[in-house]
């Protein structure tokens, strides 16, 4: 699925530096600079040849490095090297951000006066008029149709955490220029500088009017359930909460195809899930709606049951009503066991490869967290699963772009579960012999939609 020259994804890195340096133009110059990355264990992509003069040559090296620290290292590395000149190097990540990712155009020609005139005053008096008289037909003459406000405040950004919203927004634009990519929708990110779920509601309901849907992006549990529950109704138009519905509706893709795989149906998975809060129960739920057997949810002090008083909130005490079937207690390695479906939406290194041999007979393993997994995907495979990914291979941009797109083809007033189910199912059988398709292939975006316009009912409200 994924291009073999992908290095970034390959490597799994969080940082991409080009370096640009001048050796002397003799034999083993070169090698003694790749000596001194690899002596730092930074990873190369890369390398072009991009000058010369009579004594040196000028190459630009693509390098990937785990953290910062490892960068700075290198670099001190590389200054002590005879006869080697860093000419520079580029933060290809930043570079990438410089300016933004999206911008706001046109969709018109402003070629003559005339046409001015008709977008703005005075033409544009009698299209205000007539949505006036009759407000739906603003989908037909704005942009409301196709737009949509990704609003954040910035609690729980990526694996980053509680950063606030303006620091989220590198995030929001990224999430606009894919779906803009992806499914051809304009979307504006709305920081919120409160993390009061009450006056992130209250913003949101004085904004709406103007967007065709509410995208909620890194609000953390339990706000982001508030705050969601909330609105659906007051507004009569979809809102969706990516880390919640895009991450379980992907994970339900990435299962259906598992399940083929492994000869399963969906009425034979028993789940541990690591993680109670916005993916974690989204996707718990989702399972119980499409009938499995059972789910138990665990988080840092364990099995969720009924009963359990420690650590709890009122999500977990209803998200334990509903799944748990036995109430069984207990660590993660003790709910593991004998089960045949480990989802992890948690933190890095929390499942070892004796908890994976301690499940069912070829199970499936999907460690998610991010940046780094639960258990990588290797290990789980070498302590006997049958399926394994991780969040790289397991993106809820397969998702959202589609979903959006096909409930405002549909002009729905919700995201239903229906709907979620029918773009998993999409994404499945777009997947061919991979757990899930290739995310830069616009047909499945394409498909998705499709299936989720296909899938809304007004009868369900």
């Amino acid at each position: 699925m994924n291009d073999p020259t992908n290095w970034y994804e390959r490597y799994n890195t969080s940082t991409i530096v080009t370096l640009r340096v001048r050796v002397e133009d003799k034999p083993g110059s070169l090698a003694n600079v790749l000596t001194a990355l690899a002596e730092q264990s930074a990873q190369l992509g890369d390398i072009s040849l991009v000058g010369a003069d009579g004594e040196h040559k000028v190459r630009d090296i693509q390098v990937f490095f785990a953290d910062t620290a490892q960068r700075d290292r290198t670099m001190a590395a590389l200054a002590k090297l005879p006869g080697v000149t860093l000419i520079r190097s580029v933060d290809e990540v930043m570079e990438i951000h410089r300016g933004g990712t999206i911008e706001t155009k046109a969709r018109v020609p402003l070629e003559s006066l005339m046409d001015l005139r008709m977008v703005y005053t005075p033409g544009v008096a009698t299209v205000c008029t007539a949505i006036a008289d009759n407000p739906s037909l603003a989908w037909d003459y704005t942009a409301l149709g196709n737009k949509i406000a990704i609003v954040t405040d910035g609690s729980a950004v990526l694996g980053i955490g509680n950063i606030g919203a303006l620091a989220g927004l590198p995030v929001m634009e990224g999430k606009a220029a894919i779906l803009d990519r992806f499914a051809g929708l304009s979307a504006e990110p709305i920081l919120v500088n409160t993390q009061d779920p009450a006056e992130i509601i209250e913003v949101i309901e004085r904004i709406a009017d103007g967007y065709g849907a509410i995208q909620l992006e890194d609000i953390a549990a339990p706000a982001c359930f508030t705050i969601e529950r909330e609105l659906e109704p007051r507004l009569g138009k979809p809102i969706f909460h990516d880390d919640q519905h895009g991450t379980a509706t992907v994970c339900i893709a990435g299962l259906i195809s598992a399940l083929r795989r492994t000869g399963r149906k969906m009425s034979d998975v028993n789940a541990a899930i690591l993680g109670a809060g916005a993916a974690g129960s989204a996707i718990a739920r989702f399972l119980v709606d499409l009938g499995v057997a059972d789910v138990v949810v665990c988080d840092g002090a364990g099995a969720l049951y009924r009963g359990r008083t420690a650590r709890m909130n009122n999500e977990k005490t209803e998200l334990a009503k509903i799944t748990n079937r036995e109430n069984v207690q207990g660590t993660l390695s003790e709910v593991m066991a004998h089960r045949n479906l480990f989802v992890g939406v948690s933190r890095p290194n929390l499942v070892t490869q004796d908890m994976v041999r301690s499940m069912d007979r070829d199970p499936i393993v999907f460690a998610l967290a991010n940046p780094v997994s639960e258990i990588s995907v290797g290990d789980a495979l070498a302590a006997g699963a049958a399926v394994a990914v991780d969040g790289r291979g397991m993106n809820n941009a397969l998702a959202y772009p589609g979903i959006f797109r096909g409930a405002l083809d549909a002009r729905a007033t919700k995201i239903t579960h229906a709907m979620k189910t029918a773009a998993a199912e999409a994404l499945a059988n777009a997947a061919g012999d991979d757990l899930l398709p290739n995310m830069l292939d616009l047909s499945v975006h394409k498909a998705v939609a499709n299936a989720v316009a296909r899938a809304w009912t007004p009868e369900e409200l």
